[in-house]
């Protein structure tokens, strides 16, 4: 028997911003967003965190992911409305659900992201 129980995630609904703490530096977990889901990471810590870009955490990444790339650049800033990725090509958009389908089969989905003011 295990000696302790995993702690419970319960499915809750962030916004960029109240996402922001779960960076792994002040908060045990690690959540990232992708396509609108939240999902746990912390059993990724030495992939995902903890880190200083804490925009990284969100849903800005998906972009990055899609097109192969981690630059600034890509990432939407956390006061700004979540991007649409409508501009994406066919085969970025095949990337990126290679890795939703990545994150889905790894990590527990522990809640939905909503723009910023939908709280």
């Amino acid at each position: 028997m295990p000696k302790a129980h995993p702690p419970t995630v319960l499915f809750k609904t962030y916004t960029p911003k109240t996402l922001e703490p779960f960076n792994g530096k002040d908060n045990e977990r690690i959540l990232l967003a992708i396509n609108g889901q939240v999902f746990d990471v912390t059993a990724g810590r030495n992939f995902y965190g903890p880190t200083e870009c804490t925009e990284t955490l969100l849903e800005g990444m998906l972009r990055g992911m899609a097109k192969q790339s981690f630059d600034l650049e890509m990432l939407t800033p956390l006061d700004q409305p979540l991007d649409k990725l409508q501009d994406l090509t066919q085969d970025e958009i095949d990337n990126m659900k290679g890795w939703i389908e990545h994150f889905t089969n790894k990590y527990i989905v522990c809640g939905r992201l909503v723009e910023n003011n939908a709280l």
